[in-house]
């Protein structure tokens, strides 16, 4: 597995031209040559994801590369469009899902970045992190956990009773139930006191509130490539706000790009990055277990110790964007897959 860093890009190379794994099957691979092409990707996206994704850099690292991304037009039959090697989408409507399913069964050689039923598990906050809780990740290299959860779905008057009963302790945090990719569903808020809980509006998620000295660990994953960035968080709460504050405070979008803490001055056992190796075991054991390539893990350490660590939120197909050199390592990844597609079909795979 790559970490951030280890790529590197030439500005004077030459454009590299790729072999799509679609075009294999009429290639004569026993001896013959192989008709060269470029690597079709199409993109399904909404127009605030192609905004911050395809960005000039990218279109024109991806033109030297070989790489033709081509825009998907869902008032089209998607037959009627390609041929494709990649189809990339985040559009969430269950017609489109429907259509892409239909496709990829009458064209298993595309790749389908990701399958519609392995990004449904992210867009609801009740399964999200299940896989995480039965990872029971630990070694000498840290502790992986997630905070206790309640899932409210109706009525803000039980909400009291329930987190009684759960056992739950405050300060809590509520977030959206469902995952749209709207802003609104990356709002969030913190409760204090029990008598604000009714005052929330489900359906939500009530999170066990955990000090992590203001600082959170996004962890872009990209196929195998790993990049960490820091961002502030919310505060840490101790006993004196626990007395003194009631209600519920609501915050927007926590963990921007505008939040980022990575030249900030911190103490550095708050800013230090959780190590490698156990990165690298998260990673590869969330692909496994969710089936994605392309998504990234909110992270969290908490105060006082210096390696149990929290997950508290998965997105599918993050904000990219706001990653740096995040061109080199997209564009490196779509190679990859076609190289490797190219190489199982010339082995009879």
């Amino acid at each position: 597995m790559r970490l951030h860093g280890e790529v590197s890009f030439d500005e004077d190379e030459e454009e590299v031209v790729m072999v799509p794994a679609a075009a294999l099957s009429s290639s004569p691979l026993n001896g013959g040559a192989v008709p060269v092409t470029r690597l079709v990707v199409g993109y399904a996206l909404t127009k605030k994801k192609v905004k911050s994704f395809l960005q000039p850099k990218l279109l024109l690292l991806a033109r030297k590369k070989g790489i033709n991304l081509v825009a998907i037009d869902d008032t089209r039959p998607l037959a009627e469009q390609g041929p494709f090697d990649v189809i990339l989408h985040k559009i969430t409507s269950k017609e489109w899902q429907q259509v892409l399913e239909d496709y990829h069964e009458e064209h298993p050689e595309v790749t389908v970045l990701d399958p519609p039923n392995a990004i449904n598990h992210l867009n609801n906050r009740q399964s999200m992190l299940a896989e995480v809780s039965d990872l029971n990740l630990s070694s000498f290299y840290g502790e992986v956990c997630t905070p206790r959860q309640l899932v409210i779905m109706r009525d803000p008057s039980s909400i009291p009773t329930a987190v009684a009963m759960a056992g739950l302790t405050l300060p809590l945090v509520a977030k959206p139930l469902v995952v749209d990719g709207t802003s609104k569903s990356h709002e969030l808020s913190l409760a204090y006191d029990e008598a604000s809980l009714s005052m929330l509006d489900p359906p939500l998620v009530l999170q066990e509130f955990v000090n992590h000295g203001g600082i959170l660990f996004k962890v872009y994953i990209i196929g195998e490539t790993i990049q960490v960035v820091r961002r502030f968080s919310l505060p840490d709460v101790n006993t004196y706000d626990l007395l003194n504050n009631v209600g519920v405070y609501r915050f927007p979008r926590v963990s921007c790009a505008a939040a980022s803490a990575d030249h900030a001055d911190l103490d550095p056992h708050i800013s230090e990055l959780p190590p490698r190796p156990l990165l690298e075991k998260l990673g590869k054991e969330l692909r496994g277990r969710l089936g994605l390539r392309l998504f990234n893990i909110d992270m969290i350490r908490e105060l006082g110790t210096k390696d149990r660590y929290y997950i508290i939120d998965i997105n599918y197909f993050p904000g990219f964007g706001k990653m740096p050199g995040y061109e080199h390592i997209f564009t490196d990844f779509l190679l990859n897959l076609a190289q490797s597609k190219y190489k199982k079909c010339l082995s009879g795979g």
